[in-house]
């Protein structure tokens, strides 16, 4: 069974098999990011501008705005959630209140340290 993703009312909702799941409004913790100057990005999101599957990963890029320096634009991709069971469509959103780290399949390591 294809598990079913999309946003809802204008990028204000991730629903996931027609459900509800992540809205915007929360604040995300951004490390490594090339949002804005700030070492750990407090980021206010707005709105979901693309939603995409990485299998088993939703992900996403949200616009919004960094409450510490006022920086506004996109992150770059951000895990949403994980499809678990894709045959009875069973989903785990993130936490946005945990640390996140843009960028599809990136190092968090630089090779000298």
């Amino acid at each position: 069974m294809p598990t079913s993703v999309h946003q809802l009312d204008d990028g204000a909702w991730l629903s996931v098999n027609d459900t509800r799941q992540i809205n915007v409004s929360d604040l995300w913790w951004l490390a490594r990011h090339d949002f804005c100057s700030c070492e750990m990005a407090d980021f206010l999101a707005e709105g979901f501008v693309d939603i995409g599957v990485d299998y088993p990963n939703i992900e996403g890029r949200i616009a919004g705005q960094c409450i510490e320096c006022g920086e506004s634009g996109v992150t770059d991709w951000l895990t949403l959630g994980r499809v678990v069971d894709p045959e009875a469509g069973r989903f785990f959103g993130v936490d946005p209140g945990s640390v996140h780290v843009p960028v599809r399949r990136r190092r968090l390591a630089l090779p000298d340290e």
